[in-house]
């Protein structure tokens, strides 16, 4: 299981207190405090000057990711100062192979439900077990919605414990699993697969203009972005669109629901650590929401007819990290898990 380990310790050396010390001591602007300084996470929702919710800021996976953490402040509802914690574990490699359904590796929930608040953990604002820096805090309850995308394992949630995979897929997943996960595409500092990267322990950044929304995932420095200008996405008959690893996505206002449509993406995507199959004939709506303050709700429905029997829908939840920011991560930079690998 080296991939799996190399995939694990990446994400705990970017996670760990040594490389923190970037910036200077700073308090995010706009924030609504508290008397005693913390955040009000159960606050409105910030708008735009347009009316629309405005997802800006960075982000924690809240449910469904990886090891404990502790980076970022925030606080729980009603201005309870952030509880001090012991950080969650980190999952053991190869662990989501005998997960039951509905428990994410860090952390996951029941199916049907959102990822709600929990006991104390790292000093960061999310529900603990959620894997990564800013985990950790109790916040305000995260609505109904369906199962919890998992990091390991997208579909663990799901009735059976996996998504309704073909027979191709299902024999597809087991062979990336024989094999180790070593054609994991983080494995090889390339961009990772959509639920992959919003349940990373590591953050992401939104930046919301009327125009676009973009996000910075840390993990891999990923960078996706998501047009709400108006424009066509390419029509599924021109074979002349190169597909890309994050495909075409066009957003459009739903009320204060952000649909966005992905289409033409590479073949050979995985969607999970475990490598549940995304293929070319995909297409992925993400439904963002963000009902207070500091929640973030993103419920993900995949269509593929090459790799599931019908489509399906998993949540995916993030808590919002203050008085903190990004940190670079160069991927490739003295890389040296690769030769490590089973060939």
């Amino acid at each position: 299981m080296r991939v799996f380990a190399s995939v694990v310790l990446a994400a705990a050396v970017a996670m760990s207190s040594s490389v923190m010390a970037q910036w200077p001591t700073f308090k995010t602007p706009n924030v609504p405090r508290n008397a005693d300084g913390t955040v009000n996470l159960a606050a409105p929702a910030p708008k735009t000057a347009d009316g629309h919710p405005d997802f800006s800021g960075v982000w924690a996976a809240a449910g469904g990711g990886g090891g404990g953490g502790g980076r970022g402040r925030a606080a729980a509802p009603g201005g309870a100062p952030p509880a001090a914690g012991a950080a969650a574990a980190a999952p053991a490699a190869g662990a989501p192979a005998g997960v039951a359904p509905g428990r994410g590796n860090g952390g996951g929930q029941a199916p049907g439900r959102g990822n709600a608040a929990r006991g104390a953990g790292g000093p960061g604002g999310g529900a603990p077990g959620g894997g990564g820096r800013g985990r950790g805090n109790q916040g305000p309850p995260f609505t109904e919605g369906p199962p919890i995308a998992q990091f390991f394992n997208v579909g663990g949630g799901l009735e059976g414990g996996s998504a309704p995979m073909t027979p191709w897929a299902a024999e597809l997943k087991k062979q990336r699993a024989a094999d180790n996960a070593k054609d994991n595409p983080d494995a090889h500092c390339l961009p990772i697969g959509f639920t992959q990267f919003h349940t990373h322990p590591q953050p992401r950044k939104i930046l919301q203009t009327p125009s676009e929304v973009a996000i910075i995932y840390e993990s891999n420095y990923g960078l996706r972005e998501i047009y709400t200008d108006g424009r066509m996405p390419p029509p599924p008959s021109d074979q002349d669109v190169a597909p890309w690893w994050y495909g075409y996505t066009v957003g459009k206002w739903e009320g204060d629901t952000l649909v966005a449509t992905t289409t033409h993406i590479r073949d050979g995507m995985w969607l999970d650590v475990n490598g549940t199959p995304l293929t070319d004939q995909a297409t992925v709506v993400e439904k963002f929401r963000r009902p207070v303050f500091g929640n973030l709700e993103i419920d993900i429905t995949f269509t593929d007819p090459k790799a599931f029997t019908k489509p399906f829908t998993v949540r995916v939840n993030q808590r919002l990290m203050v008085d903190t920011d990004l940190i670079e991560f160069i991927c490739n930079e003295n890389e040296q898990s690769s030769k490590h690998y089973e060939k």
